[in-house]
């Protein structure tokens, strides 16, 4: 490739904001010759690259956007220590076609058994598959609702959470939700019914569902939405976290045993 056509690619290439088709043409250009690559493959092939790059890019910043607590994938999950637990089932959701239809993922089960981690990971592979993702806890959640309730622009708030294909909520159940909380998140939940789709991570079952809400009845509703179109995965057994110490088993998990 002459001087005078890397300028001018090098050009071109600023003038698109397609900063990466200049290193590909010239990196393309002696295989192309070698191959005997048409005009049009090399040409088809230089675009590839600035494609494949910009995904990746667009990737990246929709995952730092989300907001993680870190970054989990599928392949770190340890599904020996689920064995119940069918690793179909997450490929498949991994695949994001729940995302296509709006539809939801709970994912129920003791503290410790990974359901943070595979919200992560969903979360992570909607980012890759170009949908904008949202991760928060329930608290944090309610305490962005309420925020946006205070100074009158819930439903502009609500209006934008639309627009992001994922929102995850972690930890619901830890911290008990106060009335008038309740029905601001059960506003989130009826706002993205049928249209986007909910990540949602609780160590508690649905029976529980009214004593963390306050309200039996914003609870049931609530529930109703979410799992009207949803994949409910349950996990089961000891923490992850403790498998290499003397504890066998957390309190809550104590707990639910005796009452079943």
């Amino acid at each position: 490739m002459t001087t005078t056509a890397i300028k001018q690619i090098d050009h071109l290439a600023r003038a698109l904001k397609a900063p990466r088709i200049q290193e590909h043409a010239a990196r393309l250009a002696d295989q192309a010759r070698d191959a005997g690559w048409s005009h049009e493959e090399y040409l088809a092939a230089v675009l590839d690259r600035e494609v494949s790059a910009r995904d990746s890019s667009g990737s990246e910043l929709r995952i730092r956007a989300a907001g993680f607590p870190a970054r989990k994938t599928i392949e770190d999950y340890v599904f020996d220590h689920q064995p119940a637990l069918k690793r179909d089932t997450i490929l498949h959701l991994a695949g994001g076609a729940f995302l296509a239809g709006g539809q939801n993922v709970v994912l129920i089960g003791p503290p410790g058994t990974g359901k943070t981690h595979l919200a992560i990971a969903l979360g992570i592979r909607a980012a890759h598959l170009g949908h904008r993702v949202l991760f928060g806890t329930a608290t944090e959640w309610v305490t962005r609702l309420q925020a946006a309730h205070a100074v009158g622009k819930l439903g502009a708030e609500l209006a934008k959470l639309r627009r992001y294909g994922l929102i995850i909520v972690d930890e619901v159940g830890y911290i008990p939700i106060e009335q008038d909380a309740a029905n601001l998140f059960f506003q989130l939940v009826s706002s993205r019914y049928e249209h986007a789709s909910l990540i949602l991570t609780s160590n508690m079952p649905f029976a529980r569902w009214g004593d963390v809400f306050s309200d039996q009845v914003v609870a049931a509703a609530m529930i109703d939405r979410i799992v009207h179109h949803a994949e409910v995965v349950t996990l089961k057994g000891s923490s992850y976290r403790l498998r290499n110490t003397e504890i066998e088993t957390l309190p809550s998990v104590r707990a639910e045993n005796a009452a079943n």
